[in-house]
């Protein structure tokens, strides 16, 4: 990135509102857009559903953030990630997915698309050769989260992008315990981005959402088709909630790598602790992985 990070944090998809000079969005809470004849729209706004300038302005945001170029806002993460699965997949495709996956992505997986037709294998993500296995001729995508929620595994997203497109397959990578602040996988050879901006991006316990972000324009026209005609869209007061706790996204993830660090090494060095899962420590296996992909090693 040519821009330093608060820097896009800050202005990307917000300038100043041309009618009042407001420099913070404004929440268009709003379900219909007037139009100035047959398919004459404002801004290509015409319903609340397909497109809204408030969420707008979030999904510009976080494209910018992950280097991306195309991002979406979401009802909440598992809704975007349901968009993926039933948009880029159909039945009969096979998905391999970590074997210690959040457990709503897991339940999306085994009890919503399995019923569907989508097939999928958990594997160690840790292990780029495990992944290499678990691949079949119907694998059209590689599911990753790194760090793992809540088991903090760490997965080498460069070398598992080059596992999945050797096959024609897509990398996901559910970027939220890292943050684009921490990691930015599409500039790794990921093909999109998931989080649920509930987590470090929304930063504040208010709000429920998700996104995705993805590198090449055609799948992110693909997703935005799903995400209309699906409807599991972030609300106008949730985009913004998501906007404002974006702006000091950097900042509190500087606390949240101090604190959790301080709290890491407090913990390895008491004698009642047996063992303590923190990839910033030397002794956890995916130490040297997450030093070569992310910035710091999260919270």
């Amino acid at each position: 990135m040519t821009h330093k990070f608060e820097t896009i944090a800050l202005h990307a998809g917000q300038e100043p509102d041309e009618q009042t000079g407001a420099v913070v969005p404004p929440i268009y809470q709003v379900s219909t857009f007037k139009q100035d004849g047959v398919g004459a729209l404002r801004g290509g706004y015409e319903y609340g559903r397909s497109a809204n300038p408030t969420r707008t302005a979030v999904e510009t945001c976080l494209a910018a953030l992950e280097g991306g170029t195309r991002g979406l806002a979401f009802a909440s993460g598992l809704a975007a990630e349901d968009a993926v699965l039933r948009g880029l997949c159909k039945p009969g495709d096979h998905v391999v997915i970590p074997n210690d996956a959040y457990g709503g992505t897991y339940r999306l997986f085994a009890q919503v698309a399995s019923p569907w037709g989508l097939s999928f294998t958990p594997a160690n993500l840790s292990d780029v050769d495990a992944v290499r296995s678990a691949m079949t001729p119907e694998t059209t995508m590689v599911w990753v989260e790194t760090p793992t929620n809540p088991l903090l595994n760490i997965a080498d997203i460069e070398a598992l992008a080059a596992v999945a497109h050797a096959a024609d397959a897509l990398l996901v990578v559910d970027n939220t315990f890292a943050s684009p602040y921490l990691q930015q996988p599409l500039l790794l050879g990921a093909d999109i981005v998931v989080h649920s901006t509930t987590k470090y991006l929304g930063g504040h316990s208010d709000v429920v959402g998700g996104a995705l972000v993805a590198a090449d324009p055609q799948i992110g026209d693909r997703l935005q088709f799903d995400q209309n005609a699906m409807g599991a869209i972030a609300g106008p007061f949730d985009s913004w909630l998501v906007l404002r706790g974006i702006k000091t996204l950097p900042v509190r993830m500087d606390r949240h790598n101090e604190n959790a660090d301080a709290i890491a090494q407090l913990l390895s060095a008491h004698p009642k602790v047996t063992k303590v899962l923190y990839p910033g420590l030397p002794e956890h296996p995916g130490h040297e992985v997450a030093a070569k992909q992310m910035r710091a090693s999260g919270a």
